[in-house]
């Protein structure tokens, strides 16, 4: 009887030998995907000379990592491992085209201290997934070194009024083609559509870099833009990452939009990452929009970003909103002149019908035994609350036992409702959630919109009317004046020459000003004034530390412990922490300019240690949209 053979286990069965090792620069450096935060150094491996030819800086490659394998990009080939010892080998190249240059790896390494992260957690943005077929269809191309150029200044292009802002990038990027590729980096899908649609027809090489595309698509883009000579790459924000070929500027469109922000850690902003390459590679880089970022308004001031605008006028008159009705009565006459002529654009500020119901008796809010309020969805349907859904066909008030509704927070639909009894016999369009136009016809219409959703017109609209114009000031969060300044200033731009922009506003309001002289200028400045007095963000650097109730305050007291022993900046300011939904906390921290990075590589370190220690890591955003 045979003797019976011991049991092994996988892991101990050695893998195949990879064969000999490269005669010439034998290690690779790697960054590696490891899966861990603070295993995030560069690691070497020794490279077979089965693969010597193709594994070459900027291409990936299969390796072993702990006990499993996983994706590194090959940053450099050097002829000595930095530690002595056996190196692992290289399994195999996933890919003979290089994703990444040597400047991108750079910018990532960079872009990775000053968030804070795994550089890794930045490849994932920046590199689409590969597709195998992609791979075998474009053939491998030498990659040429980039040429090298003098910095040009950064500047803000804001846009005029009386024509589409997609329409007036063309003679930005004709002026910049000349110099090499240009990269536009969009807000979001339908920016990017409507830029390409623009630019297609007067520049070849147009290509589209965007999440919403194919895998297919969007990986044989990536690689074309690696190739080409001279190209015009648009995409959403991972764009900015893109290795084009021969690359002279970026532009950002609409950069004080809050979809710049990657939802994602690290929460890395396309405009920051822009600077940072612009810097790194020589680049021109253009910032537009209708009015500038406070963020940007602070390099304005401080005379490190210039600031290009054409002054014009355009035609605002104010109506003073009374109690309870859409549109006050002096309006009446200004839109029906205005129909004569052509459609007229309504921005209403909610979407839905009615977004709160209250007593018609007493005004008191109609809320649900959960706690969350009543809506009402479309007419004759019954309240139904927000948060639970549960309907309520014979509604009473609670407080006076009441039943007759009020419906306050008019959304748009029901704002559709009474403007278009108050204009009977035209069309009405309605452009806003899931149904969003992207034109109408320049005839005579009703056209609503909620803000980000307006339809363009061949010419302009004879009159753009905002209803409830306040509301959009009155969020709370930090921005929420660049927000309303940014909408107001866009939907104002597409009135017709000839047309008037109607506010549903109070007449002493500043934004009316601002908007007929086409000058956000003095807004500005005010509220750089009043941030700077109350030491907020743009006047120093800010991070913002998320994490669960019960581990806030310690966090807080080691964090004020460090800053007693001076192991943070001294100009470090802690706040919080302070309590959020679902058993978070947070807490918000301070520092001048000066400081800024050194704080980051004490919260880099702080992260570090956390991980090393198998804790949670913090939620960690480091100049965030949002305090």
């Amino acid at each position: 009887m045979a003797a019976p053979r011991l049991f092994r286990l996988r892991a101990e069965v050695a893998s195949n030998p990879s064969g000999p090792i490269a005669d010439r620069l034998p290690v690779a450096r790697v960054l590696v995907d490891t899966g861990v935060f603070h295993l995030d150094q560069k690691y070497d491996y020794s490279v077979p000379e089965k693969l010597s030819d193709v594994v070459v800086p900027g291409v990936r490659v299969q390796l072993p990592f702990g006990n499993r394998e996983t994706e590194g990009i090959v940053v450099e080939r050097v002829g000595q491992p930095e530690r002595a010892g056996a190196l692992k080998a290289i399994t195999k190249a996933l890919s003979p085209h290089v994703v990444a240059t040597p400047a991108v790896l750079d910018l990532i390494d960079k872009a990775a201290a000053f968030y804070c992260c795994n550089p890794w957690d930045l490849v994932r943005s920046a590199i689409p997934p590969r597709v195998g077929g992609v791979d075998k269809e474009i053939p491998v191309a030498h990659r040429a070194s980039q040429l090298s150029r003098s910095r040009k200044p950064t500047v803000f292009q804001s846009f005029k009024p009386f024509l589409s802002s997609h329409e007036q990038l063309s003679p930005i990027v004709r002026d910049l083609k000349n110099t090499g590729s240009v990269l536009i980096v969009a807000p979001n899908e339908r920016d990017v559509e409507k830029i390409i649609e623009s630019l297609s027809s007067t520049f070849n090489n147009v290509l589209k870099l965007s999440s919403a595309s194919t895998r297919e698509e969007r990986y044989r883009n990536f690689l074309l833009s690696m190739q080409l000579e001279s190209s015009v790459v648009v995409g959403t924000r991972s764009a900015i990452f893109a290795p084009v070929r021969n690359l002279a500027a970026i532009i950002i469109y609409k950069e004080s939009s809050p979809e710049h922000y990657e939802l994602r850690a690290p929460g890395w902003n396309s405009s920051t990452i822009a600077k940072m390459r612009a810097e790194n590679e020589s680049l021109a880089l253009f910032l537009t929009g209708f009015t500038p970022s406070v963020r940007v308004a602070h390099e304005i001031d401080a005379r490190t970003i210039k600031y290009v605008i054409q002054r014009t006028q355009v035609n605002v008159q104010a109506f003073v909103p009374s109690d309870g009705t859409l549109l006050p009565g002096r309006i009446f006459s200004e839109i029906k002149k205005a129909l004569k002529k052509g459609p007229v654009l309504f921005i209403a500020p909610r979407k839905g019908y009615g977004n709160a119901l209250l007593c018609s008796h007493c005004r008191n809010v109609a809320l649900c035994k959960c706690g969350g309020r009543l809506s009402v969805a479309s007419k004759g349907l019954a309240p139904t609350c927000v948060h639970c859904g549960t309907a309520f066909p014979i509604w009473k008030c609670s407080y006076c036992d009441r039943d007759k509704q009020y419906l306050a927070g008019r959304g748009i639909d029901r704002a559709a409702e009474e403007i278009s009894r108050a204009f009977p016999g035209f069309p009405v369009v309605i452009s806003a959630g899931d149904v969003i136009k992207e034109s109408v016809d320049s005839k005579p219409a009703l056209v609503l919109s909620t803000p980000g959703a307006q339809p363009q017109v061949n010419g302009g609209y004879a009159a753009v009317v905002v209803l409830d114009a306040i509301r959009f000031f009155s969020h709370t969060d930090i921005n929420g004046q660049e927000r309303a300044r940014e909408l107001l200033f866009e939907t104002a731009s597409m009135v017709s020459v000839d047309g008037q922009v109607l506010l549903v506003l109070d007449d002493s309001h500043p934004i009316i000003a601002a908007i007929a002289r086409w000058n956000i200028a003095p807004l500005l400045k005010r509220e750089l004034a009043d941030r700077d007095e109350l030491m907020l963000p743009p006047s120093v650097s800010s991070a913002v530390l998320v994490t669960d109730q019960a581990v806030a305050p310690a966090i807080v007291s080691g964090l004020k412990k460090a800053l007693q022993d001076s192991r943070l900046p001294n100009t470090t300011r802690i706040y919080g922490p302070t309590l959020l939904p679902k058993g978070q906390a947070k807490i918000v921290l301070h520092v001048s300019h000066g400081q800024s990075s050194d704080l980051a590589k004490i919260l880099h370190e702080l992260q570090r240690k956390r991980s090393i220690s198998k804790k949670d890591l913090l939620i960690l955003r480091i100049d965030p949209y949002s305090l």
